[in-house]
Order: C-alpha cells, then sequence, then structure tokens
C-alpha cells in the first residue's frame, strides 16, 4: 500500500474535493457544503489507511451520504431571511431539481432508486464506482441503474398520460 502522507492527502483533495463540495450543494443548502465537505475529508485523513486505492471517489462519496444523513437528523430550521429570493440559473444542477416534472416523477421513486439515478447522473459514478459506494458487487450496481431507469421510465410515462 502507498504512503499515505500529506502528499497522498494532498492529491486526494486536488482530484476530489470539488466534487464532493458539488454533491453536497446539489443537495442542501450551499452555506452548509463547504462544513460537509471539511467532514468528509477530515474522515479521509482520520481514516486513510481504510481509503482503497483506485476507488477514492467512491469512498468519498459514500463517506459523504453518511455525513449528510447524520446533518440531516440534526434537522436544524433554516431562517426565512436566509432562503434566496431566486433560483441560481448558473448551476445546472439547480436548473434540474427547479422542473416541477421531474422533481415529481423521482418523488414516486424509491430513495434508492433516487440514489442510484443521482449517483450516476448528476455525481457522474460509473458502474464499478457505484458498486462501491452503494456496497454491492459490479453486477448488482448494473442491474439496480438498470431497474432505477426503468421505473423512472414508467413513472414518467405514465405522469405524461395522466
Amino acid at each position: 500500500m502507498p504512503l499515505r502522507d500529506d502528499a497522498w492527502f494532498d492529491t486526494l483533495f486536488r482530484a476530489h474535493a470539488t466534487a464532493i463540495y458539488r454533491y453536497f450543494v446539489r443537495r442542501g443548502p450551499r452555506d452548509d457544503a463547504e462544513d460537509l465537505t471539511a467532514d468528509v475529508l477530515a474522515t479521509a485523513w482520520r481514516r486513510r489507511e481504510d481509503v482503497p486505492e483506485g476507488a477514492e471517489l467512491a469512498w468519498l462519496y459514500r463517506t459523504a451520504g453518511f455525513v449528510l444523513a447524520n446533518a440531516r437528523r440534526k434537522g436544524r430550521p433554516i431562517p426565512v431571511e436566509r432562503v434566496p429570493d431566486e433560483i441560481d440559473d448558473a448551476d445546472p444542477a439547480t436548473l434540474v431539481l427547479a422542473d416541477d416534472e421531474l422533481r415529481a416523477a423521482l418523488a414516486e421513486l424509491s430513495s434508492r432508486d433516487r440514489r442510484i439515478l443521482v449517483l450516476h447522473a448528476w455525481d457522474g459514478l460509473d458502474g464499478e464506482q457505484l458498486a462501491d459506494v452503494l456496497g454491492i458487487t459490479r453486477g448488482g450496481a448494473d442491474a439496480a441503474l438498470s431497474r432505477a431507469r426503468n421505473r423512472l421510465r414508467e413513472v414518467w410515462a405514465a405522469r405524461a398520460t395522466a
């Protein structure tokens, strides 16, 4: 196993910090994204021997899921003065979320299907990375992604004919 020193962490940070930050921005208040990203990276440093070689991003995404779940359990309310008046049109992820039809279709899926589709489509995880994040085999991840896509197509088609 390669040496997990400051240089290793610097490389990890440069390669993946932005992706983890964007992961949090797409899932919650932008103000929290930096802190949550820092939590994930601090966990990576503390548990650097557990980060699998070649699957660093998948490990970070999986850790980010746990960090986000913990943050949501704390459930602090957002004061009204902090809610933006307008959507940030510059962020494509925000634009997609603003689409009520897509949001409604995704809401009809199970949380697992939504997570799989978002990790693949928005976070760009390939089959192997998706398998690592979900803690399943590559074949299982491919099958789960295929099923999630089919269910989304079915929901989308049903909404179109309704």
